[in-house]
């Protein structure tokens, strides 16, 4: 009987992993062996140069700009969006006043409301996202340096887009603006399945709102948020920061490879200069740091569970 169990586990499991090794696991192993070469990404033909590409890329100052953005991105943005995310989905489902003859823990009136207001983002592409925010850059036409003029403030007029002091922040307040919404929604639903009567006894006890945040809501509510800390991780050290920067920057990556990601890099030396071995062997790089995150912060986030 246990022989038959096994049986059909395997079989049930064997065509899903199949189709992953096949389609994720070989892609890397086929990239590791690319940066090895000198493959152009067109030619079939292509020979063995060993460490040459990974020897080239510690040399390259442009690589370093670009690590150095993307790690920026897996710290920050993270850190910024969780932080606002779970601030708005308290406010949303505890921060409310006690009504008359209510619970002593309600949410804030129209809480729905918001909580669509703070998903919509989520909807539109994250292409349209960066076309939008490009134009709000604008120095001349932008909305928000329209805004500026509006309220008296002629001589705050930045560039925006076009300083390499500034550019990488706005980038950075674009794919936080544009998923934050996401995780006000999965927080909003993991605080929603926390008893209110752990609230009300607190309350009654004495405690502050700030302490039933610190005390109640995010240990119990800790593995959502480390699993949102990862996701957010991954986002901003691949596809997301990628759209936005192609989009907006000038360059793109620009002004001055201030902006440039080591997601956009590896696009364009593949891409643009015909450098597919060089490519990989960044990409190589890009997921060792990514694994690198998520195993920091699985491991620092570690703690003991808690149930209720």
């Amino acid at each position: 009987m246990q022989h038959g169990k096994y049986r059909f586990i395997v079989g049930f499991l064997a065509v899903p992993l199949g189709l992953y090794a096949l389609f994720v696991i070989w892609p890397f192993i086929q990239s590791i062996y690319y940066s090895f070469t000198d493959w152009t990404g067109l030619s079939p033909e292509f020979k063995m140069v060993g460490f040459d590409n990974y020897k080239r890329m510690f040399d390259d100052e442009i690589f370093w700009k670009s690590l150095q953005h993307s790690l920026l991105f897996a710290l920050l943005l993270p850190v910024v969006t969780i932080s606002l995310a779970l601030f708005f989905a308290f406010m949303i489902n505890v921060g409310g006043r006690r009504r008359k003859g209510g619970p002593v823990i309600s949410g804030v009136r129209g809480s729905g409301f918001y909580k669509i207001v703070y998903f919509f983002p989520q909807v539109l592409s994250i292409a349209i996202v960066a076309l939008l925010f490009q134009f709000a850059y604008n120095p001349d036409s932008g909305a928000i340096n329209s805004i500026l003029r509006g309220i008296g403030l002629d001589s705050v007029q930045p560039l925006w887009l076009g300083d390499p002091g500034l550019a990488l922040w706005a980038v950075m307040a674009v794919l936080v603006w544009s998923t934050v919404g996401f995780f006000v929604v999965l927080f909003s639903a993991g605080m929603a399945s926390i008893p209110a009567d752990l609230y009300e006894a607190a309350l009654l006890d004495g405690a502050s709102r700030f302490t039933t945040f610190f005390r109640i809501t995010l240990p119990l509510l800790w593995d959502t948020v480390q699993s949102g800390w990862v996701y957010m991780g991954i986002l901003a050290l691949g596809a997301e920061s990628f759209a936005v920067v192609q989009i907006m920057t000038v360059g793109p990556g620009g002004p001055d490879y201030s902006t440039t990601v080591m997601v956009l890099y590896v696009y364009q030396k593949a891409f643009r200069d015909g450098q597919a071995a060089y490519a990989t062997t960044i990409g190589v790089a890009l997921l060792v740091v990514t694994l690198a995150f998520a195993a920091v912060v699985m491991r620092l986030g570690r703690r003991e569970r808690l149930e209720f």
